[in-house]
């Protein structure tokens, strides 16, 4: 697999954050922060609008690496990240990973930026995952 990759190869996508995301990511985390469920709440913050758990972003993340990019396969070992902006409900994010490192080995690993930013051109999450390479 690692032969076929190259510094700076990359996989995006595009994906619309809606209430019902929000809705059923606080179920399956069980985060309930009203910020992120209610609106009239979510007035009195400084957003002014509900906005969608920082975790939901990282999420998108998680799906490209475990099945598009690198290959489907590959184990994700870590993940650093920044959040920078609030993420909206109706916004759409393009979710990137792109790779920085390539380490051959026994295992042989990745590095990659991983990003979002919103339909704006604004970043809104920041960070760098961590990868095993499927064998094939």
């Amino acid at each position: 697999m690692i032969k076929s990759l190259k510094i700076g190869d990359s996989y995006s996508f595009d994906k619309t954050v809606e209430a019902i995301d929000v809705e059923k990511f606080a179920e399956v985390s069980t985060d309930h922060n009203p910020v992120h469920l209610d609106e009239e709440y979510a007035k009195t913050t400084m957003f002014k609008k509900r906005i969608a758990h920082g975790m939901l972003g990282v999420s998108y993340i998680s799906s490209i690496l475990g099945t598009k990019f690198p290959g489907e396969g590959t184990i994700y070992l870590g993940q650093t990240v920044k959040f920078l902006a609030p993420v909206f409900l109706g916004d759409t994010l393009e979710v990137k990973a792109e790779i920085v490192e390539l380490k051959e080995g026994r295992n042989d690993r990745a590095t990659l930026r991983t990003t979002c930013t919103n339909q704006d051109g604004k970043m809104v999450i920041d960070g760098e995952a961590s990868v095993i390479l499927p064998k094939a």
